[in-house]
């Protein structure tokens, strides 16, 4: 089975080629996938996974900008970002003047608090999440952008996958290249821990743009399944993507609780009994 992972945020590797970065990622996702799939009484080895990830975290960086993984470094439009999300969570007190980010802090560590989490790794993954997500978002036309974009749609180009597994920020990237270039073949699309019914932060910046308040499968995807765990703070509404895009499939529970921020890493979608199981139908 051909399948094509468009990874999540975090996955930077400087000093590597494009090329480089993908291979290495292939690996790491080709263990994760085969975790499950070796475990007795699975009848699909690892090796019927035929895997590539299309590598874009290169296109995102910026130049010349210091404390990448530091929330004081982030700039009005991230903390924009943050704002929005944190006022979709529930959490109160998410405002913040301007650069000003005592109040967001504030935030940061009630929802630590309430979720069981360590605050400075809830502030670093906001941060590390935030600046990558505005880095692809902060235009309609930045050339990061269509980079990005381009570099996910000439990967199912070349790859031809049977199906396209899409992780965290690659679920919006690999939905907007999959509308801009569509590939007719594509015979399933899972998103993971996908952002992608974030409002005002994420879904009313989606090219295409949804109509009337709801988005649409990708053209030439013939299926399409959102996988979310239950405590993952970026899979958010619960259901959201269910809800508010046509043609897309409800998941069910995938796994149990996840402690820390665990329950966003890719590998643990990418090891759960019920991936396999979607995946399955298709080798």
């Amino acid at each position: 089975m051909r399948i094509l992972g468009v990874h999540g945020v975090g996955n930077f590797r400087p000093n590597t080629t494009p090329e480089q970065a993908s291979t290495a990622l292939a690996r790491i996702w080709t263990k994760a996938l085969a975790t499950e799939a070796a475990r007795p009484g699975q009848s699909t080895s690892g090796s019927s996974y035929e895997v590539e990830v299309a590598y874009y975290a290169d296109l995102l960086q910026q130049t010349g900008r210091q404390g990448e993984d530091d929330l004081d470094s982030l700039d009005a439009f991230e903390l924009a970002l943050v704002e929005q999300w944190l006022d979709e969570m529930g959490v109160p007190d998410a405002t913040a003047a301007g650069r000003a980010t005592a109040p967001i802090r504030q935030a940061l560590a009630w929802l630590a608090r309430s979720r069981g989490l360590g605050r400075p790794a809830t502030e670093w993954f906001v941060a590390v999440f935030f600046r990558e997500v505005a880095a692809y978002l902060r235009a309609e036309d930045s050339s990061r952008r269509a980079a990005a974009r381009n570099r996910v749609a000439g990967a199912v180009a070349a790859h031809r996958p049977q199906v396209v597994l899409a992780h965290s920020l690659g679920s919006v990237v690999a939905y907007e290249a999959l509308w801009a270039h569509p590939t007719p073949g594509v015979e399933l699309l899972v998103t993971l821990g996908s952002p992608l019914a974030l409002p005002h932060a994420v879904f009313d910046r989606l090219r295409p743009e949804p109509r009337q308040h709801r988005g649409a499968k990708p053209p030439g995807v013939r299926r399409w399944v959102n996988v979310a765990d239950p405590g993952d703070l970026v899979a958010i509404p619960p259901g959201g993507v269910e809800d508010r895009f046509d043609g897309v499939e409800r998941d069910r529970p995938t796994a149990p609780p996840i402690h820390a921020f665990d329950f966003h890493k890719a590998a643990n979608y990418l090891a759960s009994p019920y991936l396999h199981a979607l995946l399955t139908g298709y080798v």
